[in-house]
């Protein structure tokens, strides 16, 4: 099997694990039912993997399949918006702080993403809305967004940690191995 073929059925796996996982998490009611919009976002585990092991560019497709065909499955198109607006900041600023972080800080990846995803949200609630009396939700979806993206980083971590060699890309080892030649050369 060529090696975009196999890329291409791994990241279409992990499309399904984290459609799976998003279509779930919607059935669980809110977490703090007086506070709407409040999840784990467990969906976004698998979009930090696949950031860490592969492209920028195919955690951005992984991410937008799950977004647009999650907004499908569970009938919720209208908060396709929301997610979109969500998905997207939090993507940039995670793809943005893991280039300069790496692995090393996962965790803190993923509260700034989960951060990020919780005020993309508010900001098109505002456009949609049009008002700002959504902002007054913004403290409490931080705080849990610090919370729900410490748990979700640390899941990512212990995933990465224990990924199968038979699905790491071709480009996170070449990456590895260069890593390792630097680290040898300096030794």
């Amino acid at each position: 099997m060529s090696k975009y073929i196999k890329r291409l059925v791994t990241l279409a796996l992990l499309t399904t694990i984290a459609l799976t996982i998003f279509v779930i998490e919607a059935q669980i009611p809110p977490l703090i039912p007086t506070i709407p919009g409040i999840k784990l976002g467990l969906a976004n585990v698998i979009t930090l993997v696949v950031l860490v092991q592969y492209r920028v560019r195919d955690a951005a497709a992984v991410l937008l399949m799950r977004i647009l065909l999650g907004s499908m499955f569970t009938g919720q198109v209208i908060s396709m918006l929301y997610s979109l607006a969500g998905g997207w900041l939090c993507f940039a600023g995670m793809a943005l702080l893991c280039q300069l972080l790496q692995k090393k800080y996962l965790w803190f990846v993923s509260i700034i993403g989960a951060i990020l995803h919780n005020t993309g949200q508010i900001a098109m609630a505002m456009l949609m809305m049009q008002t700002t009396r959504v902002l007054v939700y913004l403290p409490f979806l931080l705080i849990a967004g610090c919370i729900t993206g410490l748990f979700t980083g640390f899941v990512a971590i212990q995933l990465v940690r224990h990924w199968p060699s038979a699905v790491i890309s071709h480009h996170e080892k070449s990456r590895t191995k260069k890593q390792n030649d630097t680290n040898h050369t300096v030794l």
